[in-house]
């Protein structure tokens, strides 16, 4: 009993020390990066429009747009890697992946353990229910079930400013949207962008708040301290100003999408300037 004891205490030092290690691992910088002839991006697979696998197996999106002429302007092949909202900053601090694409909300939590380029979309809150029992206000939802992904600014907004709101939790976008078809949330808020979309492709529910909170922005993110990486991402997102880059990937990812229902000013950011 005793030797079975110490073997399991010395897995859990060498799984601590292996997972500190992790934990700890060092970003590639610029130069690193186009020494292996690869640059890799995390981006959602689940988010439509902005991140998404298509019918044909491959990622598609507002982010995937961006991904795309990020690696072609460095000169190197794009790997692409599925993440989700919680390990978003996981996958930064243990250098899984060297950018982060994946409508990430920029907020002073965030940035202290992120570093932040400049943003490329502005954003807020919503909420989207079921037209029979339609969500308009805060006061609707005391009292109901309202379906959140877990480390979002919907879940980081609503604990904190409204407490009395139950909120029922998932860690992926699909379980989320999926339980709000299926009813066991009467409503469910993530970005105003993200729901409007999924409105407009799901008859019978509507965006009854449009925009809650405060006006956020959505920026890429490295590891804290990989300066290099962080210089080029700005230095693109400036440069692409001059050919209206964003508005491109606008038409050609969103467009089809929200119509008339969205005017692309209110969400497109160029140059990283928040006019």
């Amino acid at each position: 009993m005793k030797k079975l004891f110490a073997l399991i205490l010395s897995l859990i030092l060498v799984l601590s020390l292996a997972t500190g290690a992790l934990a700890d691992a060092k970003a590639r910088n610029l130069d690193e990066i186009k020494e292996s002839g690869k640059l890799v991006i995390g981006v959602f697979s689940d988010k439509k429009p902005f991140g998404y696998v298509d019918e044909y197996g491959e990622y598609q999106g507002y982010d995937v747009y961006f991904a795309r002429r990020l690696a072609e302007d460095l000169g190197v092949e794009l790997e692409l890697v599925s993440v989700d909202a919680p390990n978003r900053v996981e996958y930064l601090t243990s250098a899984k992946v060297d950018i982060i694409l994946a409508n990430f909300t920029v907020t002073p939590e965030r940035a202290e353990v992120v570093d932040f380029a400049l943003p490329y979309m502005k954003v807020a809150l919503g909420v989207v229910s079921p037209d029979a029992a339609l969500i308009t206000s805060i006061e609707d939802l005391r009292g109901k079930k309202l379906i959140v992904s877990k480390g979002t600014t919907a879940e980081t907004w609503f604990t904190a400013n409204e407490p009395d709101v139950e909120l029922l939790k998932f860690d992926t976008y699909t379980e989320t949207f999926n339980a709000l078809l299926d009813g066991r949330g009467d409503a469910l808020s993530t970005d105003n962008t993200e729901v409007l979309a999924w409105a407009i492709e799901n008859p019978g529910f509507t965006v009854g708040i449009e925009s809650l909170g405060s006006l956020d922005t959505i920026a890429p993110a490295v590891q804290k301290g990989n300066d290099t990486v962080l210089a080029y991402i700005n230095d693109e997102i400036q440069a692409l100003a001059a050919e209206q880059f964003f508005h491109a990937d606008y038409e050609a990812t969103l467009k089809d999408v929200y119509g008339d229902a969205v005017d692309p000013d209110n969400l497109v950011v160029e140059g990283g300037v928040i006019e």
